[in-house]
């Protein structure tokens, strides 16, 4: 069978670039992140290494890609600011859902040290969280409950967003290795209840 060649402007664009998400989630399932290449990609999701290029620049594209699908900017949350705990929750677990929908394989083998596009979401440049990130909208989150007063004037805001981001980390990894039994947004909204409670004016 021949490959699917790169696809031309009027071509179902959204389609092809599916079918190589679909493929790069099965094989990070079955071999982890670290031991995915552009190549094996391709060859699962039967599609020319052109063709792969077309829709990413390189290994760490493709894996931002389910990160970075959406940008966080302007997500509507349900909890209100004044539970700032239970609003950051609500955030993060929308991230969280995409990933526990691929499965426990699935992010038991993307949540890993080797994983160079998740560590560099999940960090800041020059002292800032990249734009439409869940981390820097957590920030805005925060900074917006401190403006009102409802997290102290001292707290450091950033550092406290990048604490977050710290607990959020441990808890889908504790998910993982407990295979899938704890209540991950149970934990998390009790854990960040308990720490933000020390913010709190």
């Amino acid at each position: 069978m021949k490959k699917i060649g790169r696809p031309g402007k009027s071509e179902g664009n959204r389609e092809c670039k599916e079918t190589i998400l679909k493929a790069a989630v099965e094989l990070i399932g079955a071999i982890g992140a670290d031991a995915v290449t552009v190549r094996k990609v391709c060859e699962k999701a039967d599609v020319s290494v052109g063709t792969f290029y077309h829709y990413f620049s390189d290994k760490n594209d493709l894996m931002m890609a389910f990160v970075r699908e959406e940008s966080f900017d302007g997500f509507d949350l349900r909890t209100p600011l004044s539970d700032i705990a239970g609003r950051i929750t609500e955030l993060y677990m929308h991230l969280i859902g995409r990933y526990q929908e691929m499965g426990r394989d699935f992010m038991k083998s993307f949540y890993t040290t080797g994983n160079q596009a998740l560590s560099a979401y999940l960090d800041e440049e020059n002292g800032c969280f990249a734009p439409g990130t869940v981390m820097a909208r957590s920030e805005k989150e925060m900074q917006d409950a401190k403006d009102l007063g409802i997290l102290r004037g001292d707290v450091n805001i950033h550092e406290t967003a990048m604490d977050v981001c710290t607990i959020v980390k441990g808890c889908v990894f504790e998910w993982c290795l407990t295979e899938t039994r704890m209540e991950i947004q149970e934990t998390l909204s009790r854990i960040l209840h308990a720490y933000l409670s020390g913010c709190i004016r």
